[in-house]
């Protein structure tokens, strides 16, 4: 089969593009035809090994995919159901970015009927993400007031829509360029990302503060995270795997406030079949939708993770066709 794999941990040029053995199924594994993978910016970090995880190589790289249901024996899915997943490549896992991929029955779940195969590919992960910070990790509730810091991106966006529909109320920083999109996404207000005094501005909007904070890009000023919170607040860490931040102890403490990290490469099946079952329902009425798609060939797979790790792609995500 063809395939984009590793031979070692590198540099986007380290990626081959070439043929494989298929893979051998175990006997809770599903052999899926894949239409597509997506490239998300943590394949480049367990590609060079910023990330480390289980692997061997010849390493098949990605996570998530959409494809068809070649050969079963659950019950679940049978031949020529659609499909997808969002957790292979990591810890042991080859990964999606192949012809074929073999995955176990507990991180395969079906695709709507009418849904398109790129843009759901290219959402179920962002999409997964945040449902798991916000909900699974961040204890949002009806009522509660949330700040997502880079709202624009695919999981910030991802993020307000969540919150916005669970009957929360989402504060949305991003560049003004961005600030007509995430409120399309639900946000009910806006602010410029570059403004000096965003503790102030949220203040004006929150007057007890926010019940949850999650930064999208990694930038983590924890210092006005902590002098953002409401009572009993929440911070979620979620991206910024080099950032380093002061942190206000004793202002986290008399506010009974909480931080907690969080990366979905962690995340239970148990959890990922949640957060799939919410995905699944978001696709399906159309709340969900990528902001922008570019797709390319199997064969670029090189190309894409060298434009991950040097481009601004403003909300854009980069699919692999098979």
């Amino acid at each position: 089969m063809r395939a984009a794999y590793i031979e070692r941990l590198g540099p986007s040029e380290a990626i081959v593009y070439g043929e494989l053995p298929p893979p051998v199924c175990g006997p809770d594994d599903v052999l899926v035809e894949v239409v597509a993978t997506a490239v998300d910016p943590v394949d480049t970090f367990v590609r060079s090994g910023r990330y480390p995880t289980a692997m061997e190589f010849p390493f098949v790289i990605g996570r998530d995919l959409v494809g068809k249901v070649v050969e079963s024996r659950s019950p679940e899915f049978s031949p020529g159901d659609q499909v997808w997943c969002n957790s292979l490549g990591h810890e042991g896992r080859q990964g999606a970015a192949s012809e074929l991929a073999a995955v176990s029955v507990d991180r395969l779940y079906h695709l709507p009927d009418g849904v398109s195969p790129t843009e759901a590919v290219a959402l179920v992960h962002p999409a997964a993400t945040a449902y798991l910070a916000a909900f699974t990790h961040g204890d949002l509730r009806s009522g509660d007031t949330a700040l997502i810091a880079g709202a624009a991106g695919n999981v910030g966006s991802a993020l307000v829509t969540m919150i916005a529909r669970a009957g929360g109320t989402a504060i949305a920083t991003a560049h003004p360029d961005d600030h007509d999109y995430c409120r399309r996404m639900g946000a009910a207000h806006t602010i410029d990302y570059r403004t000096r005094n965003i503790v102030g501005e949220v203040s004006e909007i929150a007057a007890n503060g926010v019940d949850l904070y999650i930064d999208t890009s990694g930038r983590n000023n924890m210092v006005d995270a902590v002098e953002m919170l409401a009572v009993r607040g929440r911070v979620v860490i979620m991206a910024g795997t080099g950032s380093r931040t002061e942190l206000s102890t004793g202002a986290l403490y008399l506010k009974d406030g909480s931080i907690r990290g969080f990366v979905i490469s962690r995340a239970t099946t148990a959890q990922l079949r949640d957060a799939a079952a919410v995905v699944n329902r978001l696709l399906l009425d159309g709340a969900l939708r990528p902001r922008a798609v570019e797709i390319l060939p199997l064969a670029a797979a090189a190309e894409a993770h060298r434009r991950i790790e040097t481009e601004r792609l403003r909300g854009t995500r980069l699919v692999l066709e098979i």
